[in-house]
């Protein structure tokens, strides 16, 4: 054995002894204390300091605590105080049942030294139970000739409380048969015995309910009820009688077999076997028995055989009823046959017509019938009627044949077959009738022109369609049937002589598709609209018309076309900018349209190439070129700007436009530069002194005018100046950059040049406003050898 293991060997051992040594120290008195069941929680029980004669400082230093023997804490000990405290609402029913006294024991534990102290705790019973009787509802079957004074015992009524608290006395609702007697039993309990005082009688009550209460001697007393049924046996002391001595009946004569001639009943005040009846015949003919019998059960009598008046006109039938004690009870049938009408009238069809025309006139003949009745007199007369709300009539003819008409026009459309009953009824007791059904159709006649589902369709279509394109459909319907309801579509000649409809576009007969027969373009044809028919295969036919609208709907398929500058392949025109223009100085305006519709047509331009970048713009929105910047000797004299011109659609189309920009020092004298090759000086050109002649005429025929000009302005110091025209064709500059031509000044000018020969360049005119006083510049002409060359 290892050391640790003996160790532990010893401390078990010495542990036992002081157990068996506590053993002894156990106080040999033990305490009593008391609680009434449901004590709350805390509630005070005993005070044990007092008890073992000591204090709470020394209980608390030993550890003392409760122990009950089933180890549950129903009580707990305050060490501050030393009292005993409820730990928990006591049930005594739950903890001893129906045990009386209710004892809970339990020691109290202190500790160094070892000592026990026992006690018991007595529970009190409260009253906090009702009786309650297990079977609420006690069933006691008595025969009706029982005698006065038999008893009938019950079951008692069970209470969890005990003493007083339990069941202690019954109590039995009045009544006039029975009375209330209390036993006790061999456990000492009180248990209810009912007595009989009078007799029974089940004919007059059948069942007695009676109210049985328990009461407990509780403070105050808690009742429990039960409800006793007294079920009434019943024994045979009354006979069968029938309902009425004399059952008097009347039977038509057509009456058929097994039909119910009559129902006898009669009653047994009796109940079970002593109250079931048997119904039979007593004493009757060969003739009866032959054609009438009876249900032994349900008294019904039926129909053997047939009956006929003319043969038996009453029978007398005796029958009884028999209980089962063997008492009888005998009533009489008294049977009388009638005479009824038992032929019903006859219809017989001579003729008939089906299907009619829709146009048929009124009264055409559909049918020709008869009718007969076997009966005689009021059973043989005859009323003959069809069903309300058809356009026909009934019209009595020879003897009792009649004709069915029509009353009116008919309407396939609205009703195409009609059910027509014939009924033919007698003036019997009761009235037969006889019903024919015959079937009128209506055949159909070309009545009803097509209708179209609507009196106008719009149609859509994108230009550049494929030929042949289905775009859209038209439907129309006709009321009619067969050959009158088959609508062919055709297309009906336009208004328009000049349209081409029939090239554009084409009709399914059959079903009213629409195709476009060719490519359709917006910009040349925009809507087109025509008519088209539907026409039946009635005789004669029948048609009516719609109207069709067909919009083209654009496509982008035209590139923007520029206006300004134009492109003709012509010598192009220079846009002149001094070089004194701000930023912003409106250069030029290209001015572009596109002849689609829409976003298509929506244009934005660019500068897409320019000699020197950065220092020309372009408006994106308007196509103004601007400078960017402010212009400097060292830029450049000549410029090339491209501009693109892009329109809105998907995809996009664009265009280009080159400008050409001269730079000068201003427009009072004109600057061109040096020709990049002069002519040689010792050969003059003829061509050049000729043109140096025009030159200075024209300048001298310029300079006469202006002279001219100013002397008018001179004497009519208010009008506007009239500006000469040139006698070049020449490009208008805006120079006050408001994106048109400036009323302050305007410049025209114009180069021409040519292989082999001089350019010239030409400052036309400056022209001052209307409300300016005198012209302040005048135009300078001058001949230069050389042409500029532009890229």
């Amino acid at each position: 054995m290892e050391p640790g293991e003996g160790i532990l060997q010893q401390i078990r051992q010495v542990l036992l002894f002081f157990v068996c040594l506590g053993g002894s120290l156990v106080c040999s008195e033990t305490w009593r204390y008391s609680v009434a069941e449901e004590t709350e929680t805390g509630s005070f029980i005993a005070n044990v300091v007092k008890d073992i004669g000591s204090s709470v400082e020394d209980m608390v230093a030993r550890g003392a605590r409760v122990i009950f023997d089933d180890y549950k804490p129903y009580l707990w000990l305050d060490l501050q105080t030393g009292n005993l405290l409820l730990n928990e609402p006591l049930d005594r029913e739950a903890l001893c049942d129906l045990t009386e006294p209710c004892i809970l024991h339990f020691q109290v534990l202190l500790e160094n030294p070892l000592q026990f102290f026992r006690a018991e705790l007595w529970v009190r019973d409260i009253n906090d139970h009702t009786p309650t009787f297990l079977d609420k509802d006690i069933l006691l079957k008595i025969p009706e000739g029982t005698a006065p004074g038999t008893s009938f015992q019950m079951e008692s009524a069970q209470d969890l409380d005990v003493g007083k608290n339990g069941v202690q006395n019954y109590t039995l609702s009045p009544n006039p048969h029975f009375h209330l007697k209390l036993a006790d039993s061999d456990e000492g309990r009180k248990y209810p015995e009912l007595v009989m005082d009078q007799s029974l009688d089940r004919e007059k009550e059948p069942e007695l309910r009676l109210m049985l209460t328990a009461l407990d001697g509780g403070s105050p007393p808690r009742s429990g009820t039960a409800v006793v049924r007294v079920l009434v046996l019943d024994i045979n002391d009354n006979a069968p009688e029938f309902e009425r001595p004399v059952y008097e009946v009347q039977v038509p004569e057509n009456s058929p077999l097994d039909s119910l001639v009559v129902k006898v009943s009669a009653t047994d005040l009796d109940a079970g076997i002593n109250g079931e009846l048997s119904y039979s015949f007593s004493h009757v003919s060969r003739d009866v028995r032959k054609t009438f019998e009876i249900h032994s059960v349900s008294g019904e009598v039926h129909l053997k055989a047939l009956l006929d008046f003319e043969f038996i006109q009453s029978y007398i039938i005796n029958i009884q009823a028999i209980d089962g004690g063997s008492l009888s009870g005998k009533s009489t049938i008294l049977v009388r046959v009638i005479d009824v009408n038992d032929n019903p009238p006859e219809i017989v069809i001579t003729s008939l017509t089906s299907p009619i025309p829709e146009n048929s006139s009124p009264e055409m003949v559909i049918a020709v019938f008869s009718v007969r009745d076997q009966d005689s007199e009021d059973n043989g007369r005859m009323v003959c009627s069809i069903q309300d709300n058809l356009p026909f009539l009934l019209k009595p003819t020879f003897k009792n044949f009649y004709t069915l008409v029509t009353e009116r026009p008919l309407d396939r459309e609205s009703r195409a077959e009609y059910n027509v009953t014939i009924t033919v009824t007698d003036l019997g007791s009761p009235r037969l009738k006889t019903q024919h059904n015959i079937t009128v159709l209506v055949s159909d006649v070309n009545d009803n022109a097509p209708a179209f589902t609507q009196t106008s369709y719009t149609l859509f279509v994108h230009e550049n369609n494929s030929p042949a394109l289905h775009i859209g459909s038209v439907s129309a319907t006709d009321t009619d049937a067969g050959a009158n309801a088959q609508v062919t579509y055709s297309l009906l000649p336009p208004q328009d002589p000049h349209l081409p409809l029939a090239s554009l576009v084409s009709i399914n007969a059959d079903n009213g598709q629409l195709f476009a027969l060719r490519a359709l373009d917006y910009e040349a044809l925009r809507a087109l609209e025509f008519r088209v028919g539907a026409t039946d295969r009635g005789s004669p036919a029948l048609s009516s018309q719609a109207l069709v609208r067909v919009l083209v709907l654009d496509a982008n398929d035209n590139s923007p076309f520029v206006l300004y500058p134009l492109q003709n392949g012509s010598a192009p025109c220079t846009e002149l900018v001094p070089r004194a223009a701000e930023p912003g100085y409106l250069v030029s305006k290209v001015v572009a349209v596109d002849g689609d519709s829409g976003q298509n047509a929506w244009l934005s331009y660019q500068l897409l190439k320019a000699t020197e970048p950065g220092l020309f713009g372009v408006w994106a929105h308007n196509g103004e070129v601007r400078t960017a910047r402010l212009l400097s000797e060292r830029d450049a004299a000549k410029h090339r700007l491209v501009v693109l011109v892009k329109d809105n659609g998907e995809p996009p189309l664009s265009a280009s436009v080159t400008l050409h920009v001269l730079l000068v020092d201003g427009f009072s004298q004109p600057y061109l530069p040096l020709p990049e090759a002069a002519a040689d000086p010792a050969q003059a050109d003829p061509l050049t002194v000729y043109l140096v002649i025009a030159l200075a005429s024209v300048s001298s025929l310029f300079l006469f005018s202006v002279l001219a000009f100013i002397a008018v302005r001179l004497c009519r110091r208010g009008r506007a100046a009239s500006v000469p025209e040139g006698h070049f064709p020449g490009r208008l500059v805006d120079v006050s950059g408001t994106g048109t031509l400036s009323q302050s000044l305007q410049y025209e000018v114009c180069l021409m040049g040519g292989s082999g020969t001089n350019d010239e360049f030409k400052f036309l005119r400056s022209v001052a406003s209307n409300h300016q006083e005198s012209v302040n510049d005048v135009e300078e002409n001058s001949n230069f050898v050389n042409g500029f060359g532009f890229n």
